[in-house]
């Protein structure tokens, strides 16, 4: 796959969605919970201010990876007019991705990874971390070959890498990996001194995370779909103690927002929140001297 942005004059916006679970009450049809939340992030990013220049799903796009829900997915974003750049989840299947996105082009080993020319300076790197029939990532030998050709291709240009599921520890106990996974220890030992490496992105953690991971900066980007309980005390599986574990947090998104030198992230809730203040006349003081400050 590949892309460019138009010369507008302005910083590159890059969405990101993740966590979508389409098909996880499939007999809700249209009211479906997840369907719902994932109709009002993808209006919020058409209709707002900041209509991005790509869409990244960072995976989990549906709930279990099949051709129904994949083809639900579809119809949503039919007539979306941002270029979409599909990732696959633990939920997802690459067959089903293959099917709903077909300009995909797999990599050796049939791995859904890919490269992509954002503007101004900037590549963007699309992870497979999906392992059948697990839930946490995988970072096999041939993916850490791919990566590693890839950065070396362009040792010198900023670089963005999304990719699923997070390679840290952050505290939700059922949610989070071992810290010494070979997955893990693999990927770091790839990522180290790529500096540049503006920032990895993830998702499956369904809340915002913010860490460092080989040295880059690395965010989890909240959930379409129910988010996750903020619990982070320790876990005994063989304990039901009745902590809450999904919440009706609102869905959120995050733009990543890219000027040719910073790469800054923001993440917004998605609700029917009540504007306090506009750009008036009456405010135009107050705007005129907020610029007057930088000169």
């Amino acid at each position: 796959m590949g892309g460019s942005v138009s010369s507008t004059g302005r910083a590159v916006l890059i969405a990101q969605m993740t966590d979508i679970h389409v098909g996880f009450a499939p007999e809700e049809g249209d009211n479906e919970l997840n369907v719902t939340r994932f109709k009002a992030t993808l209006g919020r990013l058409i209709e707002g201010p900041n209509r991005p220049d790509f869409l990244v799903l960072s995976g989990d796009i549906t709930d279990h990876g099949d051709a129904a829900s994949f083809a639900k997915t579809i119809e949503i974003l039919r007539d979306c007019p941002i270029p979409i750049l599909p990732m696959v989840g633990n939920h997802d299947s690459r067959e089903g991705l293959l099917g709903a996105f077909p300009d995909v082009e797999p990599a050796e080993g049939g791995f859904l990874h890919y490269v992509v020319d954002a503007g101004l300076g900037l590549r963007i790197i699309c992870l497979d971390t999906l392992e059948d029939g697990r839930h946490g990532g995988a970072f096999c030998e041939a993916r850490a070959r791919w990566l590693a050709e890839r950065l070396a291709e362009a040792p010198d240009t900023p670089t963005l890498i999304f990719m699923h599921h997070p390679p840290v520890v952050a505290g939700i106990d059922w949610m989070d990996p071992a810290p010494d996974e070979g997955w893990i220890v693999r990927l770091r030992d790839v990522l180290e001194g790529q500096g540049q490496v503006q920032a990895i992105h993830c998702g499956h953690l369904h809340r915002q995370i913010s860490t460092r991971f080989a040295g880059i900066p690395l965010g989890v980007t909240p959930s379409v779909a129910p988010l996750v309980a903020m619990d982070l005390n320790p876990i005994d599986k063989d304990v039901p103690d009745d902590r809450e574990l999904i919440t009706t947090e609102p869905p959120t998104y995050a733009i990543h927002r890219w000027d040719g030198e910073n790469l800054v992230s923001h993440y917004e809730r998605v609700g029917d929140w009540q504007v306090l203040a506009r750009f008036h006349a009456g405010l135009q003081p107050m705007i005129e001297g907020m610029f007057a400050e930088r000169e």
